[in-house]
């Protein structure tokens, strides 16, 4: 069976949320209509929906990921969204959400965070912070893994 995910997010700026989504996502929109975008993307299960408006009642989402099946699905699209000029904080070889994993973060222009990720394994006890700490971006610097430049 196949299936995604549908993510409905209210952006502030369509224009601006509409070139940020196509830079990382990878693809142009499906749907475009006045107020509204949807896209596809190939490589992540997910149907994203913007509508320009106030954001939306609840407030309770911390970040969304995507968890790819190999650590080079998450070099290919961190590469990819580098080279699209967007901000990104790599995290690799992290002990995270009681799993090691690979993983990169981006934040769109109205600063929801999207993580994409691949477990490398699961941890039987947490080896670093709680889950709450570790499951969202580091405070390190953009371009940075684990103290190294990426190149």
């Amino acid at each position: 069976m196949s299936a995604r995910v549908h993510l409905h997010l209210h952006v502030s700026d369509l224009s601006k949320s509409r070139e940020f989504y196509r830079q990382f996502l990878g693809s142009a929109p499906v749907k475009e209509k006045p107020g509204y975008v949807k896209f596809l993307p190939g490589w992540a299960p997910v149907n994203l929906a913007l509508s320009e408006g106030p954001a939306a009642a609840g407030g309770t989402i911390d970040h969304v990921g995507v968890q790819v099946d190999t650590p080079a699905t998450v070099m290919a699209e961190l590469d990819r969204v580098k080279a699209a000029g967007l901000p990104v904080v790599e995290e690799m070889n992290v002990n995270c959400c009681h799993a090691n994993q690979d993983k990169f973060w981006v934040k769109d222009p109205d600063g929801v965070e999207w993580e994409v990720y691949h477990l490398n394994y699961d941890l039987e006890e947490e080896a670093t912070a709680t889950a709450a700490s570790c499951c969202a971006p580091s405070s390190q610097p953009p371009l940075l893994i684990r103290g190294m430049a990426h190149e």
